[in-house]
């Protein structure tokens, strides 16, 4: 008899944001160890969708996830005033609702919402939470659940588990890792010299990830050549109309493209750029993604110099610049081009090998 995981999350699909990315990711190799996976979420936005060929034609994967969309009778998202505390009432109020109907003990529960991992963690279920990044809520949920010895969480870096000063034995740092079934094995002879890429949101918590300071850097950088892969659609438009006007002629604005498309681009480049604004999640927090996919196409990675990217392995593969600065940036480059990529053992980055982590920390 299978296994059953049971996913219940705050998050709202499909969407275009490496969080659902994450989150679909990590479910599909769950299902490659045999596991059953149940996905529950709430339809708090217009395009929220439990058809399972839609999330299947999102996120490029075949596995039968079993999904669950639930009503969200609920305030945030139809208001436009005190949005945040909408949303902090509605979250507690749809985790309440939604946990009580879960009661098997025999099964796994993973989450990214403090709510449902508090009312699972008092039921004394079997239940993961990842993660990502501090709040006061999330602070405030781990002091009530660390005593029950069925409550576990997964730090994405030791910055984050360090905030929350937990140190015992129901806490595991996890970093991000890659789904390599979508990378081809016989990369070099597809790659075009010199090229630099960025994938990902252009907008972080509603600001732009200051890529044109980046754009500004190509326009005497002639010998390189820079592909943005992302969007919102507005925003990929905005800058590409720039490009245009600045007569930029080695950038290309490509908006968001679909995952075999943006992994076709990522593959054919030789560097991969990580930028994020100057804000404490960023330089703290985060355990890009994308980092491990530049690193599966073997690309030299150029990245803006915050704590959170020195605590990302093969860090002999990064190469710094100081943020906003041009000259630097060009440095880092320049150095880059004169390096080889040094070759890794990329499995151990895999999420094939990251859900092998978490299916022992479920029974340990």
């Amino acid at each position: 008899m299978k296994n059953t995981l049971n996913y219940i999350t705050y998050q709202s699909f499909p969407a275009d944001t490496a969080n659902s990315l994450q989150t679909i990711s990590n479910l599909k190799y769950f299902i490659k160890n045999e596991y059953k996976v149940n996905l529950f979420f709430p339809f708090r936005e217009k395009n929220s969708s439990d058809d399972l060929g839609q999330l299947q034609k999102k996120y490029n994967f075949t596995d039968n996830i079993n999904v669950f969309g639930t009503k969200h009778n609920y305030p945030f998202g139809k208001f436009i005033y005190f949005k945040k505390i909408m949303f902090h009432f509605s979250h507690f109020l749809w985790s309440k609702k939604i946990t009580k109907g879960f009661n098997d003990a025999s099964h796994f529960y993973l989450t990214r919402s403090d709510w449902v991992f508090y009312f699972l963690a008092k039921k004394n279920l079997n239940v993961i939470f990842e993660c990502h990044q501090y709040s006061k809520t999330r602070s405030f949920v781990f002091k009530k659940v660390k005593n029950f010895q069925n409550a576990k969480i997964i730090f994405l870096n030791e910055f984050i588990k360090n905030e929350f000063g937990l140190l015992n034995n129901k806490c595991l740092v996890l970093p991000n890792g890659v789904d390599l079934e979508l990378f081809n094995k016989q990369l070099e002879q597809d790659k075009v010299n010199n090229k630099v890429i960025f994938v990902g949101n252009l907008l972080r918590f509603g600001k732009q990830r200051n890529l044109d300071f980046i754009i500004e850097a190509f326009r005497t950088l002639e010998d390189f050549n820079l592909t943005i892969v992302g969007g919102p659609s507005d925003i990929s438009k905005k800058l590409s109309n720039y490009v245009k006007k600045m007569n930029i002629k080695n950038v290309s604005i490509k908006g968001r493209l679909d995952r075999v498309a943006t992994i076709n681009e990522i593959e054919s480049s030789s560097y991969g750029l990580l930028i994020n604004s100057d804000d404490k999640l960023s330089k703290l927090y985060t355990s890009p993604l994308k980092y491990f996919e530049y690193l599966a196409a073997k690309l030299k990675v150029i990245a803006v110099n915050f704590p959170s990217h020195s605590l990302l392995p093969e860090q002999e593969n990064i190469y710094y610049f100081e943020y906003k600065d041009i000259n630097s940036f060009k440095n880092a480059i320049f150095e880059a081009s004169q390096s080889q990529f040094f070759d890794i053992d990329i499995e151990k980055y895999s999420l094939s090998n990251r859900v092998k982590q978490i299916i022992q920390f479920f029974n340990t």
